[in-house]
């Protein structure tokens, strides 16, 4: 699949993620095959583009081309002017999202809300296409609510003034992260519009990954949530759509050195104190995916350490207990 000049090795793809896809889960889920990856959402307004925040979900030091950066924002020059910053950020792909359900987004009629205003959707995407010379790709859900399912209209709408790539999620706005992702509306679009096409929603196993390309005829799926805890789960998929056999299981031994080299390169990347707090998460997710009777006992525990240090310890002695 290509987005613009750029052939991507692979048919999986990272979904951009609030608080998960940031640089050193970006890194290891390139590591394990990730055809590309997509910084999280940032808001490139300039009270906001120094800060801490910003300053982490900016620095793309080390990664691998192309570097995708995805902007939020409500109004068409606002966006426009995002994106040429997120070149000056060392952008090769510029993502708009439109996909993000989150209520502190769409009350700023940003992300998902956006599908709201089909005028106003055309103008971000001429505004932002016309302001960089880089591909512009978009991810949306397939509509606001049951009634408005319009990312048909949108995605031709995304084709007709230039966006390169469109991912979508298999949920409205109103569906959040409830009831299950569908896939009819994806298949309605890949045969509407002959730019790439990327599904994305409860894609959990290589088997499901298949099952969703056959069905959509999408070019590419998109891999979330269920890769918090499993970076794994990139390659399992990666390889079964390329050969049609099941991956051979990572063993411990070999899952164990990657978990902990996460926890340290995010202990370094955020530094000690933000780095123990938002190591917590990816602790919780990692112990729940290798075991899930004696990783709730566990988090109680690990989750009252403030000493980077000692979390790292105890979680290392943790997983060798296992």
């Amino acid at each position: 699949m290509n987005i613009g000049p750029y052939s991507l090795p692979s048919q999986v793809l990272l979904a951009p993620m609030a608080g998960t896809s940031d640089k050193p889960f970006r890194m290891i889920c390139r590591a394990q095959g990730a055809g590309l990856t997509t910084s999280e959402m940032v808001v490139m307004q300039n009270h906001l583009l120094y800060s801490n925040k910003s300053k982490h979900r900016l620095d793309f030091t080390s990664e691998q081309s192309p570097i995708s950066i995805q902007i939020a924002g409500s109004e068409a020059e606002e966006l426009a002017e995002s994106a040429r910053k997120a070149v000056d950020f060392g952008a090769d792909i510029i993502d708009i999202n439109m996909g993000c359900p989150a209520k502190k987004v769409c009350n700023k009629a940003a992300g998902s809300a956006l599908m709201q205003n089909e005028k106003l959707v055309e103008d971000i995407i001429k505004s932002v296409v016309n302001a960089v010379d880089i591909p512009v790709t978009l991810k949306m859900r397939t509509g606001w609510n049951e009634e408005n399912k319009n990312a048909p209209i949108i995605a031709k709408i995304a084709e007709d003034f230039g966006i390169q790539m469109l991912a979508i999620h298999g949920r409205t706005r109103s569906q959040k992260y409830n009831g299950e992702a569908e896939f009819n509306t994806v298949k309605k679009i890949t045969k509407m519009v002959s730019i790439p096409v990327v599904a994305n929603g409860d894609i959990t196993s290589p088997e499901k990954a298949k099952d969703v390309l056959d069905f959509t005829g999408a070019d590419a799926i998109m891999l979330g949530r269920a890769t918090q805890g499993n970076p794994w789960l990139v390659g399992q998929v990666n390889h079964f759509l390329k050969t049609g056999n099941k991956a051979e299981e990572t063993s411990l031994d070999k899952k164990i050195p990657l978990i902990l080299s996460h926890i340290l390169q995010i202990h370094d990347f955020y530094g000690h104190k933000m780095g123990t707090q938002l190591s917590r998460k990816h602790i919780f997710w990692y112990s729940m995916h290798l075991d899930q009777e004696k990783g709730t006992a566990f988090w109680p525990n690990i989750n009252r350490v403030s000493d980077h240090s000692e979390q790292y310890s105890i979680f290392h002695d943790f997983l060798y207990s296992i």
